[in-house]
């Protein structure tokens, strides 16, 4: 693994726009980086981020089953006790998933490490899923890379094929609901729209805000038409706290995602994870906050751990990089971020993985699970430890 520069495409960001890539550029500073990239090999690809990558979401499933089951976690995660039976009827009649993304620190030598999984609204999947595909196709016949090079990204295909596999017999209609003033979740709409489409679907963008309901407490769209199957750009954590959130029960609405998704992107997932899978290589030792001071063994030994290492105390609720505090062994604080109003939440407290430094840029590997396999993966860099909303996003190749 390394990062290599390359000459970037002639007019790059003409050919961005001409595809709805209108957010390259963000407050002045590149988003999209087209003159550098990832290199890996086929097998760290293979070997050190897909396989793990598909493992742990299979462990994380399994963690979701226990935390349903005990309302005393959930409440610990900060998941609003009126909609525990919500969650727990969704898990029981295993309403079917579309995607998500890990985040994971990885240097190419050493294993990777689970840093959150973001499992119910991920973005730059336009960037990660056509972008960066239409980049190495372009830079292949430009001679800038070798014919024979490849990336890790089925991710688009996989969407595809997972739609039929969500859907009810019968079922042709999917209506897709973001911030219409939101350019990257309009992308990510777009992206999800078209994989569905392509699947035979017929999909309707909506304006989320302009959802309303009949008399029968049926969902409409913003022309009154019934929403059956809806897929919201719009986590569960916010639509569980909204005025309208007790009349999802009696919507006849399905979700995708499911409701069962805010457990599955809630950080004290990477809590209940290392207790039932203490000592995995690709997991971080994590504690939920209030458990300092209890007197266990398994406390004391991954509080042992914790000040080995470091850590990160994140809030179990939080977005792009908020509300985190970086701890090097001994207390001294590394790094902080604003809390932008996920402060109050209870917190985790996780060994602290820092991100290997490749000349000044320190890359977080985002690995798509599509269904429940991984199917691609996309790269966000930062000069700063904590990667935020504005980090920029690289392109990658296999050799």
């Amino acid at each position: 693994m390394k990062l290599v520069t390359l000459a970037a495409r002639e007019k790059y960001e003409e050919l961005a726009e001409t595809v709805g890539f209108d957010f390259h550029t963000m407050h002045g500073e590149k988003y999209w980086i087209d003159g550098e990239a990832y290199e890996f090999s086929l097998a760290q690809v293979e070997e050190d981020i897909e396989g793990p990558a598909t493992e742990l979401h299979e462990m994380a499933m399994e963690a979701v089953g226990e935390i349903v089951r005990d309302s005393a976690l959930m409440d610990r995660m900060a998941i609003p006790a009126e909609h525990h039976d919500l969650i727990r009827k969704s898990w029981s009649e295993a309403e079917p998933h579309l995607y998500g993304r890990f985040d994971l620190s990885y240097d190419g030598k050493s294993p990777a490490k689970m840093l959150e999984y973001n499992a119910d609204t991920p973005t730059s999947l336009f960037e990660a899923g056509v972008f960066q595909w239409g980049w190495l196709e372009d830079q292949i016949a430009a001679g800038q890379l070798a014919q024979g090079a490849d990336q890790f990204n089925g991710i688009y295909e996989a969407l595809s094929s997972r739609w039929p596999q969500i859907m009810k017999p019968g079922e042709t209609l999917i209506h897709f609901a973001g911030d219409p003033d939101n350019k990257e979740d309009q992308a990510t709409l777009r992206v999800l729209a078209e994989t569905a489409e392509e699947a035979g679907f017929e999909a309707i963008l909506t304006p989320l805000a302009e959802i309303g309901t009949d008399a029968d407490g049926r969902f409409l769209d913003h022309e009154d038409r019934v929403i059956g199957t809806l897929f919201k750009l719009y986590p569960w954590e916010d639509l569980l706290l909204d005025d309208f959130a007790s009349l999802i029960r009696g919507s006849r609405t399905r979700f995708v995602e499911p409701a069962w998704k805010a457990v599955l992107s809630n950080k004290g997932l990477m809590a209940v994870m290392w207790r039932m899978f203490e000592g995995h290589p690709n997991l971080l030792p994590c504690l939920f906050e209030d458990e300092i001071g209890k007197d266990t063994a398994f406390v004391r030994r991954t509080m042992l751990a914790l000040r080995f290492s470091g850590m990160a105390r994140k809030p179990v609720l939080s977005r792009e990089g908020a509300g985190v505090t970086l701890t090097a062994p001994g207390g001294r604080i590394v790094e902080a971020s604003g809390a932008e109003g996920y402060g109050h939440h209870p917190h985790i407290l996780q060994a602290l993985a820092p991100l290997p430094d490749f000349a000044g840029r320190r890359p977080v590997i985002g690995a798509w699970i599509t269904g429940d396999r991984c199917t691609g993966l996309g790269i966000r860099d930062d000069r700063s430890a904590i990667t935020g909303d504005l980090s920029r996003f690289v392109p990658h190749y296999l050799v």
